[in-house]
């Protein structure tokens, strides 16, 4: 993708966000300053895991919006958690609720507990809800904060598993330069922690089996290259953001470039060992920029050996010699699936506010004098990754 310039520039004009970290942009930020890592405890199938779960002040807020029409009392959290992101960007944009934005919201697994629910019923009655299929079609995230926010415009729901968020930024850049619209709604939402999607992640073996004191504090060991364990844990959250074509007095970021890409896989779960996803998306999101004038890569980073590495290897093909300072946010909040890539996309934007890099605490990296450019990656199963690059 070439530099935009002009009238061609798409902003990002709101973000919201609910997540282990909080849900205000002060709270968020303060908790990223700290050095520590919001993961719990919780039993699933008789057995205690590490996940990172949204605090109860949200749990709260969850139930206000659960309570705030009668339709909705039916819904997955990961539409609920759509909702309520999608209300605060919404307001913090200050669009107007029947406005034709459009709303590309994504999920990896769409309405988990509600489907292993209905699932459990029928195994037990051989029949089920008059719900059941409405409430776990993937489609109804974007169908519902339509419904909520009552846009005219169109609306897209899709999983392109990990890297969904992403891709939903991806929809509403190209249906913003298509002239089609010039606003769009796009993000991911996840709520993953139920005892069978643990028993998958387990199932790979990639889940964090690591003691609390051998963690040392640190459950996630996301970016460290040393690790000989995986070390994935799940978290649970939703991340929007308020895009818009130009640049206004509300611009807190520029997009200054996307980039994507697929590739062939050497069986179902991994990409190649140099990650030639990532180098290509990388590569198409710099465009005719210098790569040595990125200042920060957000890294998709897993926390897995394999994952953390292969998107390593990949950086330092494209950057070569001048590696840009890395680091993720999994540390802290796990992987929250088809939500991640815009919550890396908020922290990114949050650095670029503060001129500041936030540090994984167990590696040693150099930080640049100033914070003026960041990309951001994301990839899941299928080798499907998407590659911004933000400005201030």
């Amino acid at each position: 993708m070439e530099k935009e310039s002009g009238a061609n520039i798409i902003s990002i004009t709101a973000i919201a966000s609910i997540s282990p970290l909080g849900a205000s942009s002060e709270t968020i930020w303060e908790n990223y300053l700290l050095d520590k890592s919001f993961f719990q405890k919780q039993d699933f199938n008789n057995e205690s895991e590490w996940v990172a779960k949204i605090p109860e002040d949200l749990e709260a807020e969850i139930n206000e919006v659960k309570e705030s029409d009668s339709k909705y009392k039916n819904l997955d959290k990961t539409v609920l958690f759509a909702l309520l992101a999608s209300r605060k960007a919404v307001d913090k944009a200050a669009w107007k609720s029947n406005d034709d934005f459009g709303i590309n919201m994504g999920s990896s697994r769409g309405a988990t507990a509600l489907f292993e629910k209905y699932h459990e019923e029928f195994l037990h009655q051989k029949t089920t809800s008059t719900l059941s299929s409405p409430t776990t079609t993937l489609g109804n995230i974007s169908s519902w904060i339509a419904h909520d926010l009552k846009t005219k415009g169109p609306e897209i729901s899709h999983s392109i598993t990990c890297s969904t968020a992403l891709h939903s930024l991806l929809n509403g850049v190209a249906w913003i330069k298509s002239g089609m619209t010039n606003k769009f709604l796009v993000g991911g939402s996840e709520a993953p922690l139920t005892p069978f999607t643990i028993a998958q992640m387990k199932a790979l073996k990639i889940y964090s089996n690591i003691s609390e004191a051998e963690a040392n504090g640190y459950p996630c060991k996301a970016l460290d290259f040393d690790k000989k364990k995986n070390t994935m844990i799940l978290g649970e959250g939703a991340s929007v953001a308020c895009l818009e074509k130009g640049k206004s007095k509300n611009t807190l970021a520029v997009i200054e470039g996307v980039g994507y890409a697929t590739e062939v896989l050497e069986h179902n779960i991994s990409i190649s060992t140099d990650a030639k996803c990532f180098q290509r998306s990388m590569k198409m999101a710099l465009g005719e920029i210098n790569p040595d004038e990125v200042d920060v890569i957000v890294m998709h980073s897993p926390g897995t050996i394999k994952g953390d590495l292969s998107e390593f290897k990949a950086i330092e093909k494209v950057f070569c010699n001048k590696l840009p300072f890395l680091t993720t946010n999994k540390w802290k909040v796990g992987h929250t699936f088809g939500a991640s890539g815009m919550l890396s996309i908020e922290f990114a934007i949050l650095m670029l506010q503060h001129n500041k890099c936030i540090e994984v605490p167990y590696l040693n990296s150099k930080k640049p004098s100033a914070v003026k450019k960041i990309m951001v990656n994301a990839v899941g199963f299928g080798g499907n990754a998407v590659s911004v690059l933000l400005s201030k």
